[in-house]
């Protein structure tokens, strides 16, 4: 019986990623202006809708039109196949371990924000934080609502365009 060390695995990528994030956005948090940290949020809050189409998108892909391609020597064809053979893995890093790392690292950029508002509006910081919080997460939550229609409806060519983009990144190594 094949032992699997997915749960492992998985924690150990959350807490690698969780850290590059975190140490990226706060070495641009003390290095930068209010405008910055409202992009920089943007940002991260896109990644994680992104991730989270293309977690989507693996698990409503089919299989049978990239055994096609991958017969013609399209390129990106393959990588998009192991995609779709391992969705239950790809959807959980795109979704669960990346879209929670996004949302948790937007959370703390908008406390930032929420200061940095506070410091120039002298307004009340819990309706400030009130604000930027749910700013936030109607844009993360609405974004990832779009997102899953979309990424149900274009499934195999959003998952097509992510084999083509691992397919790039193979050949450069």
């Amino acid at each position: 019986m094949k032992k699997d060390n997915w749960i492992l695995k998985a924690f150990l990528m959350t807490f690698f990623i969780a850290l590059f994030f975190s140490g990226t956005s706060n070495l641009i948090v003390n290095k930068f202006d209010f405008l910055t940290l409202i992009i920089l949020t943007i940002i991260i809050i896109l990644i994680g809708i992104i991730f989270d189409m293309i977690g989507t998108a693996v698990l409503t892909a089919s299989e049978p039109s990239f055994h096609a391609k991958s017969a013609k020597k399209i390129k990106g064809a393959k990588e998009t196949i192991y995609l779709i053979k391992n969705q239950n893995k790809i959807a959980s890093i795109c979704n669960d371990v990346i879209g929670d790392i996004c949302g948790i690292i937007s959370g703390s950029l908008g406390a930032m924000i929420s200061l940095n508002l506070n410091s120039i509006l002298n307004i009340n910081i819990t309706i400030i934080t009130l604000l930027v919080s749910s700013i936030i997460s109607s844009l993360t939550v609405g974004g990832k609502a779009a997102g899953k229609k979309t990424a149900i409806k274009k499934s195999d060519n959003i998952i097509f365009i992510v084999g083509k983009i691992i397919y790039k990144f193979k050949r450069k190594k």
